[in-house]
């Protein structure tokens, strides 16, 4: 029967299968909405809801010299673009050179029961408690003589995924958070909070308000602190921020060849080898409560960005928890399944969440608390890559550092330029906290799902100070 292309996702999915003279084919639909709220000096400026489809299509050609694979991504197309997109891929397939990491396509899958339903959407109904509670926020900072300014936004998106060998595999993905941020009158004291969300109902804008205001009374004394190494608490967010960088550095083909901080000397990486005392476990796991991700390969491109283990040919492959770090060892790599032949270890592709735990109990105040001096960052910034072979990040801190003293915070010290390696603050780190669901400031757009403790750690370096607010 022929399948005529409509507006229905999963029916573009089966003409565009059908269409294709490729030797295999591969079709991702992917349809998202998004809704969301800014607001500037204690008032909304602007709100919206977009919605946007986005379709690719992955024609494999086999040849004298091996399979080739051509990929040709478009938005917003039409029923009558749709055989010039097939036939896109199919010559951009035919001229590319044979692919190293080609291999056959997934089969042998149960497709997804809701692979015909209709996709799911977001709408401005989602913000229907918060955004009446923000407005009683700004009355309440206004009163205070605080300025608030930040944004909320909801997306979700619905994947359906086809391929010539019989996959139809489907999954749904929302995605929400709120960045706040509360400044002085005179703007010249400022502090930064961002929270994940699924829905709304669990942020309250007044508790995140009442956070920030402490933090902005902690800034009305002001300590000067020189560039230097200090013992320093990194929140959730922050360590989020590190940890995130390093997952999407740690893959197992560079490192096997010799050029990354994962590579053993001499040859291989350093997978069986202790990376921290602490008995840390880094993991992803498509399943994790809260911070559910997609339990399947889902790859628009091979080697795309941040990702070198993804490969358009492990397209539907089963995804479960992968530890990368356990007991403070480290246990793998990302590989997809032709890295994996390479490098012999087990096939385990990036996962698009990433959690870490050590057990720990305690909270960033109890942390606090208990710290003779030290430094509490509230947010880093400006995330660069120095040296690949060290892992050496250097960025920015923003948005509040202070300076505890005997267990109290005391005064807002500089704003510094830090650089370290985050395998070098796990192998420091000597506590810590309890994990909790986090959003990475710096990378949160990009990778929102995280669970993540406050880490303590000595000796931070803190290269040079910042005249950053």
């Amino acid at each position: 029967m022929t399948v005529k292309a409509t507006g229905a996702p999963h029916e573009i999915v089966e003409r565009a299968l059908e269409l294709s003279r490729a030797d295999g084919t591969v079709v991702i639909a992917d349809e998202e909405s998004s809704a969301n709220l800014r607001w500037a000096g204690n008032a909304l400026t602007t709100n919206g809801v977009t919605r946007g489809r986005r379709l690719t299509v992955i024609a494999t050609v086999n040849g004298a010299t091996g399979t080739a694979a051509g990929v040709v991504s478009r938005s917003a197309v039409t029923a009558d673009e749709l055989e010039p997109l097939v036939r896109a891929a199919e010559d951009a397939a035919r001229q590319a050179p044979a692919a190293e990491d080609a291999g056959p396509l997934i089969e042998d899958r149960p497709g997804s029961p809701d692979f015909t339903a209709p996709p799911a959407e977001t709408a401005p109904e989602v913000f229907a408690g918060f955004a009446p509670a923000l407005g009683e926020t700004f009355a309440r900072a206004r009163a205070g003589g605080r300025e608030l300014f930040g944004f909320a936004e909801h997306t979700v998106v619905s994947t359906y995924l086809g391929t010539s060998t019989g996959l139809r595999l489907r999954h749904d993905q929302p995605a929400g958070h709120v960045e706040l941020n509360a400044k002085s009158a005179d703007r010249a004291r400022s502090s930064f909070v961002a929270v994940p969300t699924d829905d709304f109902t669990d942020v309250d804008p007044a508790v995140l308000e009442a956070d920030l205001a402490v933090r902005l009374g902690w800034a009305e004394r002001r300590v000067d602190l020189p560039a230097g190494r200090y013992e320093t608490l990194l929140p959730p967010t922050s360590v989020a921020d590190l940890m995130i960088y390093q997952y999407w550095m740690s893959d197992a083909r560079d490192a096997h060849e010799g050029r990354t901080v994962f590579s053993k000397p001499g040859g291989g990486t350093r997978a069986g080898e202790r990376l921290s005392p602490l008995p840390l476990n880094l993991y992803s796991d498509p399943g994790a409560a809260g911070v559910g991700a997609p339990p399947f390969v889902i790859a628009h491109s091979s080697a795309a960005g941040f990702a070198p283990a993804v490969s358009v040919f492990d397209n539907g492959l089963p995804l479960s928890r992968t530890d990368w770090i356990s007991d403070g060892v480290l246990r793998g790599l990302p590989t997809n399944r032709f890295t994996a032949g390479l490098t012999g270890l087990p096939v385990a592709p990036l996962t698009d969440n990433l959690l870490l735990d050590a057990g720990g109990t305690r909270s960033l105040p109890e942390l606090v608390a208990d710290t003779e001096r030290g430094l509490l960052v509230t947010s880093l910034w400006y995330i660069r890559e120095v040296d690949p072979k060290t892992l050496l990040l250097t960025g920015l801190t923003r948005d509040g550092v202070y300076l505890v003293e005997k267990g109290e915070v005391t005064g807002v010290v500089t704003n510094f330029r830090f650089n370290e390696s985050p395998l070098d603050i796990l192998a420091r780190a000597t506590e810590a906290g309890r994990s909790e669901r986090c959003h990475s400031r710096e990378w949160g757009e990009y990778f929102p799902r995280t669970v993540m403790p406050a880490l303590r750690v000595p000796e931070f370096n803190m290269s040079s100070v910042s005249p950053g607010v």
